[in-house]
C-alpha cells in the first residue's frame, strides 16, 4: 500500500527485516540495543499480535510504527500505537503522518475505530503534530511504576 510509485509501506517480520528497522527505531526507543530489540518485538509479535511497518522511499527506510490491536473497558476494541519515528534526516517530510495514516487505514479495515498513543511529556512538537496535523485528542496522563525485582 503505497500512496506514491516511491513509497512502500512493508511490514518487517523476518528477524532480518526486523532488524533492518533497527537503524530508524533505535532514535526513539534509545534504551535498547539491538539484542533486545529483536527479542521484545518478536515476543510481541507472537504474544500481542504486535505489527511493524516501516516505510520506505526510494528504497530507503524513512518512518518505522509498532501497533497492536487490543481490547480495554475504557475504549473497548482499539488499536494503540507503541511506536513511531522518522529517521531524524527525514523529519518534517510528511513521513510520520503517512504512516500513521496507514495505521489509521489498517485499522479500518480491521474493524478498530479508536486508535490510542501515549507521548512523553517533554515530546512538545510530536504533541503539536498529533493534535494539530492528526486531529487526535489528548485525554489522559499515563502514569508509570517501576516496581522492584
Amino acid at each position: 500500500m503505497g500512496t506514491t510509485p516511491t513509497l512502500l509501506f512493508k511490514e518487517l517480520r523476518t528477524k532480518e527485516e526486523i532488524l533492518a528497522g533497527f537503524s530508524v527505531m533505535k532514535h526513539l526507543r534509545t534504551h535498547l540495543d539491538e539484542n533486545s530489540y529483536l527479542e521484545l518485538v518478536l515476543e510481541a509479535q507472537q504474544k500481542e499480535g504486535y505489527r511493524l511497518v516501516a516505510l520506505y522511499d526510494h528504497g530507503k527506510m524513512v518512518a518505522i510504527t509498532g501497533f497492536m490491536p487490543m481490547i480495554t473497558l475504557y475504549n473497548g476494541r482499539f488499536v494503540w500505537v507503541c511506536d513511531l519515528v522518522t529517521a531524524p534526516s527525514e523529519r518534517s517530510k510528511g513521513y510520520g503522518k503517512k504512516l500513521l495514516s496507514y495505521v489509521h487505514q489498517w485499522a479500518k479495515e480491521n474493524g478498530y475505530s479508536i486508535i490510542s498513543l501515549s507521548s512523553g511529556l517533554q515530546r512538545v512538537d510530536t504533541h503539536r503534530f498529533y493534535e494539530e496535523k492528526m486531529q487526535y485528542d489528548k485525554v489522559s496522563y499515563v502514569f508509570l511504576k517501576r516496581l522492584s525485582k
